[in-house]
């Protein structure tokens, strides 16, 4: 073998190293995902893309208000916010959020619910959603958009079993002007 064929197959090795550990990477740590629609509006903007880790809930079970990925219906990916976990009833009446009866602030939603201009449709009984569940069964969540007015979520889908979550978005990487890890 002469110099130039044993550099193209070092070239060739690592290339082929490199597209393995990608693939690794990519199916069992983090993806990349692009917003689609305003049903996350204000926290995130259509087109927005992001990281999602996949092995933050390999560890960790989700929290309350945390932004997910998970597999909908006909293979679409949805982004929403985790508001209800197993074991919860959840209410939301007069834009106030209520976990078993107890008031909780939802510090993200702070501008949309002091625009007395906005109107939102988010009155919610857990009991009403698809399932007609009294508490929120274990490994299923209650997931909303953060644009109550225009999101396809637990209102309408119904819960979401924990094994349909993919991971957690946390980081918007693209567009330059909106990088920052997201917060509740």
């Amino acid at each position: 073998m002469n110099i130039w064929q044993s550099e193209w197959f070092s070239w060739l090795k690592a290339l082929i190293v490199a597209l393995i550990l990608v693939m690794i990477i990519r199916i069992f740590l983090f993806s990349p995902i692009i917003v689609d629609g305003p049903s996350m509006s204000p926290t995130l903007h259509n087109r927005d893309q992001m990281i999602v880790n996949k092995l933050s809930y390999r560890m960790n079970d989700p929290k309350r208000f945390d932004i997910i990925v998970f597999h909908a219906a006909q293979g679409k990916d949805y982004i929403k916010r985790i508001v209800g976990l197993p074991g919860e009833h959840v209410m939301i009446n007069n834009n106030q959020l209520y976990i078993d009866g107890e008031k909780v602030e939802q510090p993200f939603m702070e501008d949309v619910l002091n625009d007395e201009t906005t109107v939102i449709r988010d009155d919610l009984r857990l009991e009403h959603l698809p399932g007609s569940y009294e508490v929120i069964p274990e490994d299923y969540y209650l997931v909303l958009g953060d644009n109550r007015n225009n999101s396809t979520d637990s209102r309408s889908i119904g819960l979401i079993a924990r094994d349909k979550i993919i991971g957690k978005a946390s980081i918007i990487y693209w567009p330059i002007n909106r990088i920052q890890t997201i917060k509740e």
